[in-house]
């Protein structure tokens, strides 16, 4: 197992050696695991826990901080839904830039098929194609060149991402764009120079003719933060039967969903929409649903319910297999801010005209993790050990 592989170099060994991209064939100073803990085949607590039981607090702390960064970005937008919505509209109007330029639909081919003629970028844009993944510190220098180099819209490229990245969600993969094109701290932006990326690079890239300078792009103030969605609590069901739902949010219900629940049946989809191949390029598509149809099975055999995959959501379908099971409940992991979201409110709406009620079950860690992403990483940081603490991981 990937993780088991990795517990040995959690502590101080990934301290050292974390920000490092020694290249797609030597991947040993990170665990690789953020695809699965994207999806929750695994779960962040679980991967804290295992790692605690290997080093200390202390050793271990800018590994456990990393899984945290993911938690962090998932509470900020969900604490600030509208810049999600903000995206997206700007995504749209970038599109329609391209479709009318034809300059720019030539650069952006270049950039994402790796014909710049920036060595260092041109590989990273391949190597995220044909893998799905790229090293954090990659990430950013790619993110540095396209914005302030190439001077392309940063939409364009944290949509290029979201299309390929096995990992890529709409927090963690949108809030790494706009910190480093200074639209999420104000003022701050992220340089890639090429004595950085030599040095982290092990040699491999020193990119010539990169700016030099990084200027903000327009700063728009955030909005404040809200409070959390309330979610539905499992006691209210009692001995209600119900429908599980699972979807690629959330693909670990059996840690989340007791087997004491009235389950008679469950449903899995594997995207949105059968017509909308978004977020999910060709390879992220094909991991996500091979992870679905693996967390079905599972699930499946973990609660002894038949089980019925369908490719995307249909809500009709869920409604007519609540009817089959003769069930007036459907039961969901708690979906982020995004399209899966989106998705369940939807399908919330088709159910209650249908007299069926959807019940979202958010985990604890979530519950109470998110609400401290009020402001910045650091001061939520600090509180990093009493979440620990508050789902039992002392740490």
């Amino acid at each position: 197992m990937r993780l088991e592989e990795f517990l040995p170099r959690a502590g101080r060994t990934y301290t050292k050696s974390r920000n490092h991209d020694f290249g797609p064939e030597n991947r040993t100073n990170v665990s690789q695991l953020s695809p699965w803990i994207r999806h929750r085949l695994i779960t962040e607590r679980e991967v804290v826990a295992a790692v605690l039981k290997a080093h200390s607090a202390s050793s271990a702390e800018k590994y456990i901080q990393e899984v945290c960064w993911r938690t962090y970005w998932k509470g900020w937008l969900e604490l600030r839904p509208d810049v999600w919505q903000e995206f997206l509209d700007e995504l749209k109007d970038n599109q329609d830039a391209v479709a009318s330029n034809t300059g720019l639909q030539a650069a952006i081919d270049e950039a994402e098929s790796g014909r710049t003629g920036i060595d260092a970028f041109d590989f990273w844009a391949k190597e995220l194609v044909e893998t799905g993944y790229l090293h954090n510190h990659a990430r950013m220098w790619f993110a540095s060149i396209w914005i302030f180099t190439l001077k392309l819209p940063w939409a364009l490229g944290a949509h290029f991402f979201l299309r390929h990245l096995l990992d890529a969600d709409p927090a963690s993969n949108n809030f790494g764009w706009r910190w480093v094109a200074g639209l999420q701290t104000r003022g701050k932006t992220y340089l890639a120079r090429p004595s950085n990326i030599e040095k982290f690079t092990d040699g491999r890239f020193r990119p010539t003719d990169l700016a030099s300078e990084a200027p903000p792009l327009e700063w728009r103030e955030p909005p404040r933060p809200s409070t959390l969605e309330p979610v539905s609590s499992l006691q209210q069901l009692g001995d209600t039967p119900a429908l599980l739902l699972i979807h690629p949010e959330d693909l670990n219900p059996e840690s989340l969903i007791p087997k004491t629940l009235a389950l008679k049946t469950a449903l899995a989809f594997k995207r949105v929409d059968a017509d909308l191949d978004w977020p999910f390029g060709d390879k992220a598509e094909r991991f996500v649903a091979e992870a679905v149809e693996d967390s079905g099975h599972r699930v499946s055999a973990h609660f002894g319910l038949d089980l019925q995959i369908m490719d995307a959501l249909e809500p009709d379908a869920v409604i007519q297999a609540c009817r089959k099971a003769d069930v007036s409940a459907v039961v969901a992991p708690y979906a982020p801010v995004g399209p899966i979201a989106n998705a369940l409110s939807a399908l919330d709406s088709e159910l209650n005209d249908a007299d069926i009620a959807l019940h979202r079950v958010r985990r604890d860690w979530d519950s109470m993790a998110w609400p401290n992403a009020t402001k910045g990483f650091f001061p939520f940081k600090k509180k990093i050990p009493t979440l620990l603490e508050q789902v039992g991981l002392d740490g």
